[in-house]
């Protein structure tokens, strides 16, 4: 790197939660530029959580996101013409990522009518611990876990 880093530019917390992480989510969810209509379905899915659990939806939804949070993943790395899946600790801003992106990702590939209540049942199923979203997560640190014999590679 020749150049000093470029600067993360702030999020603009949302309307409802007045939360930037509801936003950083939103601009996962939303497809061709449609920011309106990825809030829509967000909020949507909140109500629909909430219906569905009786608890405040958006607090359902943030145990959802700490659940399927991984904390370590493996990266493969070559050495001596042999490719080793070495186990490494997840930077914080990189953990949140990819819960938002497999919590979205998984809702996608889901059965139902919209994609509110796709989003929602996999909201639910996740904050109990189950779920494609949740799986991820635990066949993430099963392949850590398995690995751990090359954490010393780690660089």
């Amino acid at each position: 790197m020749r150049k000093a880093q470029a600067k993360k530019a702030p999020l603009a917390p949302d309307p409802k939660f007045n939360d930037a992480l509801v936003t950083r989510f939103v601009n996962n969810l939303m497809w061709q530029g449609k920011k309106s209509g990825a809030f829509t379905i967000f909020y949507d899915a909140v109500d629909r959580v909430s219906k569905i659990t009786g608890e405040q939806g958006y607090d359902v939804w943030k145990k959802a996101l700490a659940n399927i949070t991984p904390s370590v993943e493996v990266k493969s790395r070559r050495i001596g013409g042999a490719t080793f899946q070495i186990p490494s600790e997840i930077r914080p801003d990189r953990k949140t990522s990819l819960s938002i992106k497999w919590l979205i990702r998984y809702s996608r590939e889901r059965n139902g009518h919209s994609m509110a209540e796709k989003l929602a049942n996999e909201i639910v199923a996740a904050s109990k611990g189950e779920g494609a979203a949740f799986k991820k997560k635990e066949d993430t640190h099963r392949m850590a876990d398995a690995n751990k014999a090359f954490a010393h590679y780690r660089s």
